[in-house]
């Protein structure tokens, strides 16, 4: 199977393309880390907008954490995969304790990421939630409720890649929905592109600091 994109910035250059209506600053392109702060520090770039970060955390399922069966939002958003957690007979406890993890986690990403600042203000803003790639959909569609409560309008999806599945799941929960390709059979985001290297944390923050120190400018 031929590679989709060269990179995360590439992939990032081609979707800024298709999300030209959106050009100016009063846009908010939020990308979900980490891999997604990179496509979407791209398409802020591109589109003259501002860039920042929303967390989301999966909850995996038991002996298969990288499965997702839910997610959770900064804010408290939380969304579950009701069908299969009652069809494996996954406990609530489990659920109750997994949520709890990840907002440890989300609490500690956003110290690290926004020095513990709250999200920029989205009353009223078009809000572009950008990963590099969408699998089973649980993170960003705690994203795109986090952002509907927000005020956020419109709230748009926005990707590379994401299974045509997935898609039909997931538009209900954005005002716009602005993917390259929705492919199927779909195994994992990584076989679509050429270099898809694993992000650290300090890559992230460069990507902050360096939006950041041009702001300032």
């Amino acid at each position: 199977m031929p590679y989709l994109f060269k990179d995360r910035q590439a992939a990032g250059r081609d979707l800024a393309v298709a999300l030209e209506r959106y050009r100016g600053p009063a846009t908010l392109v939020l990308g979900l880390p980490r891999g997604g702060v990179i496509t979407a520090n791209e398409v802020a770039k591109a589109l003259g907008a501002e860039l920042s970060v929303i967390v989301t955390r999966k909850i995996g399922a038991p002996g298969n954490p990288e499965y997702a069966i839910g997610a959770v939002a900064e804010g408290g958003e939380v969304v579950l995969n009701d069908e299969e957690i009652s069809m494996y007979g996954i406990p609530r406890a489990f659920i109750d304790n997994e949520i709890d993890q990840q907002k440890h986690e989300i609490q500690r990403r956003i110290e690290l990421y926004r020095a513990g600042k709250p999200l920029p203000n989205m009353k009223g803003r078009p809000v572009l939630v950008v990963d590099d790639g969408v699998a089973t959909g649980y993170t960003m569609l705690a994203a795109l409720r986090a952002g509907k409560q927000k005020g956020a309008s419109p709230v748009v999806m926005a990707t590379p890649v994401i299974p045509l599945s997935t898609l039909d799941h997931l538009q209900y929960d954005c005002d716009n929905a602005v993917v390259l390709a929705a492919p199927e059979p779909f195994y994992a985001v990584g076989l679509f592109y050429e270099d898809f290297e694993q992000v650290s944390d300090q890559d992230v923050l460069r990507i902050l600091g360096t939006t950041r120190a041009a702001h300032a400018a």
